[in-house]
């Protein structure tokens, strides 16, 4: 059996790189409207892009599985779309003000503009999706959309309250996050033409990492800087989110250090209770420590997917992928 090399993330990326310019030129051909608000509000959503994680994904997917086709780069190119869009309506949702440092569309655009120009990024998605004339992909993306709005709608029920279970925060992780990982993983066996079993264990490989990612997601609104995160930290109790990290500290602190959390929710902020006052109970018990090994648990579970595959750069890729998603630091 060929030893396992472990890759650096930029090694990882450096595998899809000159894809992923591919992907890029077609996001901004993508990206044109008649409607110039349409277009400008595209455009500033990707030129303050992120890593383009989940194009790679599924370019590094394809590639694990033999196809080096541009099917690969136009389904990049969709992924990318829906994630854009997901972003935007997001913002509008939590009224947020940045996003990567940036000020959110909603912010400069307005809510109106920018939940039309959101919905139009998915039509656009699946537009492009439509040229494949694949219908088990077009199948893949009609039920990623339902789980991902489902999560918006699941995640306005959980809003503010303290009692949220960990199921019900694992399944709307997995419609919010997840799903799109397992999405474009199974994405890159389907135009590979590879059979169900394959598939299904890489969907499960996305699943797992997507899960993860959001478990040290939800750390880092604890640990990180607004300047790595782009927003300010704490966040996600302010706007009423009940994270893992804070669901396992409720189970392990006292009523009295229960109610300083109920009472951030109540009061829709750090008004009577200062944030620094949760991160010394979230230090206190080991919630940190607790959540990174939470994602590392998935972490292993992807890397275990994998092994059926043949040896390859990109099956090393793969299997190193899940280190930095629990490392990561932003």
């Amino acid at each position: 059996m060929a030893s396992i090399k472990n890759l650096t993330t930029r090694e990882i990326f450096d595998l899809v790189r000159p894809d992923l310019r591919k992907v890029e030129e077609e996001l901004s051909q993508q990206s044109v409207s008649s409607v110039q608000p349409i277009t400008e509000i595209g455009k500033y959503i990707q030129v303050s892009g992120g890593k383009r994680l989940r194009p790679a994904l599924l370019l590094l997917s394809s590639k694990l599985c033999g196809y080096h086709g541009p099917s690969a780069i136009r389904l990049g190119a969709v992924v990318e779309l829906i994630h854009s869009a997901t972003l935007v309506h997001d913002d509008i949702i939590d009224e947020a003000d940045t996003r990567r440092g940036q000020p959110s569309s909603n912010s400069r655009w307005g809510n109106h503009m920018s939940v039309l120009a959101g919905d139009w990024l998915y039509m656009q998605a699946f537009n492009i999706a439509l040229e494949e004339r694949n219908f088990k992909i077009l199948d893949l993306l009609i039920g990623l959309t339902q789980d991902m709005v489902e999560g918006e709608l699941l995640q306005l029920t959980y809003l503010r309250k303290a009692d949220v279970t960990e199921d019900a925060y694992f399944e709307l992780s997995y419609r919010k996050t997840a799903s799109l990982f397992s999405a474009c993983m199974r994405m890159g066996a389907l135009v590979s033409g590879k059979d169900e079993e394959e598939e299904t264990r890489l969907g499960t490989y996305g699943t797992n990492l997507g899960l993860a990612f959001q478990l040290v997601d939800d750390m880092l609104d604890f640990t990180s800087s607004e300047e790595k995160l782009g927003k300010p930290i704490g966040n996600d109790l302010r706007e009423g989110k009940v994270t893992w990290p804070l669901i396992f500290l409720q189970q392990k602190c006292s009523a009295e250090e229960r109610k300083k959390v109920s009472l951030v929710l109540e009061e829709r902020g750090y008004h009577s209770v200062q944030f620094l006052e949760i991160m010394e109970l979230v230090e206190r018990y080991g919630t940190l420590q607790a959540t990174r090994e939470k994602a590392q648990q998935f972490a292993d579970v992807a890397r275990g997917c994998l092994e059926t595959f043949p040896d390859s750069l990109y099956k090393d890729a793969l299997r190193s992928l899940p280190d930095f998603i629990v490392e990561r630091e932003s």
